[in-house]
């Protein structure tokens, strides 16, 4: 049954390009009822750093927030970042130098960030126990320190400075530093 569906479909395809009615094709295929083999992902997000606009699959424009990562030597970078997305996922999509050896998983502390203004701190969430444990494991822990992992964008947080420490412990593999994904 299956099968005969996507050959009515692949004929309608055939049929509808030839007639140049290919978007509603599109449209059909990402809300019918083959969308969630086709379009497994959902929604998906781009982010272009060069104009600060972030698109999502759908095509409509999605908030993003101003963040400022201090790197060890004292650089800044200034990024946008997508509402909804951790610090660490920034971080790595704009080549800033935040290991995250567990990849958000809470099982490390290399994406351990200093946020740089108090009253910024006090909007995020408080600090799960899972993230104090790791966080006590942390290079130069700080009273405002958090896991890049644990903050994730929000319109509020839009200015945000994060520092990032001298140096991380990373007790599975000392010296290895991942690509970013």
């Amino acid at each position: 049954m299956v099968l005969s569906r996507l050959s009515l479909l692949g004929a309608r395809i055939l049929r509808e390009s030839r007639l140049g009615q290919i978007s509603t094709i599109q449209r059909d295929l990402k809300t019918g009822p083959f969308s969630p083999f086709l379009y497994p992902m959902g929604k998906f997000c781009f982010s272009n750093a060069a104009n600060g606009q972030t698109t999502e699959g759908d095509g409509k424009d999605k908030e993003t927030i101003s963040v400022t990562f201090l790197d060890k030597d004292g650089e800044e970078k200034v990024i946008k970042v997508p509402v909804g997305m951790s610090m660490l996922e920034a971080a790595h999509e704009n080549d800033i130098e935040l290991e995250g050896a567990c990849e958000g998983s809470l099982a490390c502390s290399t994406c351990h960030v200093i946020v740089m203004d108090v009253n910024y701190y006090n909007k995020l969430e408080d600090p799960t126990d899972e993230e104090n444990d790791m966080l006590d494991l942390a290079f130069g822990l700080t009273e405002t320190s958090r896991l890049g992992c644990q903050i994730v964008a929000k319109p509020e947080l839009d200015g945000i400075r994060l520092a990032l420490p001298a140096a991380t412990r990373n007790f599975a593999v000392d010296g290895f530093v991942p690509k970013p994904h």
